[in-house]
């Protein structure tokens, strides 16, 4: 591994395990509707999409790495709905292992649909369709499927037991490693699985059973409809640096682009998603 991919992959651990923590405090303390729509800004997209970029053969691959990234958002939205399905259809065993099975049946669920969305994502490309297009398509469905997550009313409490740092300190860990092994790997791969890879749901997998050990079924729950919603911030991000970094040329100009995309991002999905949640929840709180 030569040093830009391994400082890719420390570069994304690093961040990863930051925002798995930032996640998981967030929801506890504001609970899921602000924790939840503010916690799912892009954070691991950045720097991997910076370091599919520099690893990039060709633009065309970068860009189709960027336009399958909307189709894992689905995935990962699909993912988070699968802890309000699943849970219920366990059998209430012990809470250890009632866990683990949750957890195992979700992230088997992703890992199959994640193939069988490269396969199609191959035959739509093979057909002609550009990849951008198939990107901009998906993420004009994930904001359908965030918004039909949300039109039901669900409480979203904060989380009342107190974390200790060391909790944190492994939650931050565990997320590193996923997201550390999961870029190593997609630097190994093709652009799609670079792609998809790219947003593997560690830190949705981390927090969900992070705020499940700590604060019980109640508060997870209250987070998903708003992180289904507040997570296609990240598919926006993935298709504007997918157009706008072929148009850089220096080191510089690709850190003033990832910035200009990241607040794009937060400022068109994340703050109008959090204002149209916390608007609706308000007329329901208080008639």
């Amino acid at each position: 591994m030569n040093f830009v991919a391994l400082a890719g992959v420390l570069i994304s651990a690093v961040v990863a395990g930051i925002a798995a923590i930032l996640v998981t405090v967030s929801i506890e303390k504001w609970g899921g509707l602000h924790g939840g729509v503010l916690a799912t800004v892009p954070s691991t997209i950045v720097p991997a999409a910076v370091g599919i970029w520099l690893a990039a053969g060709t633009v065309d691959e970068f860009q189709a790495a960027m336009g399958i990234v909307p189709i894992g958002l689905i995935l990962n939205a699909g993912f988070l709905y699968l802890w309000r399905v699943v849970p219920p259809l366990i059998p209430q065993w012990k809470f250890g292992l009632r866990l683990t099975s949750i957890t195992i049946v979700s992230l088997s669920i992703w890992c199959l649909f994640a193939g069988l969305s490269i396969l199609g994502f191959n035959i739509l490309t093979n057909a002609g369709m550009a990849p951008l297009t198939i990107g901009s398509l998906a993420l004009v469905i994930g904001l359908v499927v965030g918004f039909a997550a949300t039109t039901q009313h669900r409480p979203t409490p904060k989380g009342q037991n107190k974390v200790s740092f060391l909790t944190l300190l492994m939650r931050g860990l565990a997320a590193a490693a996923s997201i550390g092994i999961a870029v190593w790997l997609a630097g190994l791969g093709n652009p799609l699985a670079s792609g998809i890879m790219s947003i593997f749901p560690a830190i949705f997998t981390t927090s969900m059973v992070a705020l499940w050990l700590a604060q019980g079924e109640a508060v997870p729950a209250g987070a998903i409809g708003p992180m289904m919603f507040g997570a296609q911030s990240v598919s926006l991000f993935a298709l504007i640096v997918a157009i706008c970094y072929p148009m850089t040329d220096s080191s510089i100009g690709l850190v003033g682009t990832s910035i200009g995309a990241w607040i794009g991002s937060v400022l068109l999905i994340n703050v109008t998603v959090w204002y149209y949640l916390k608007s609706k929840n308000d007329k329901i709180v208080t008639p």
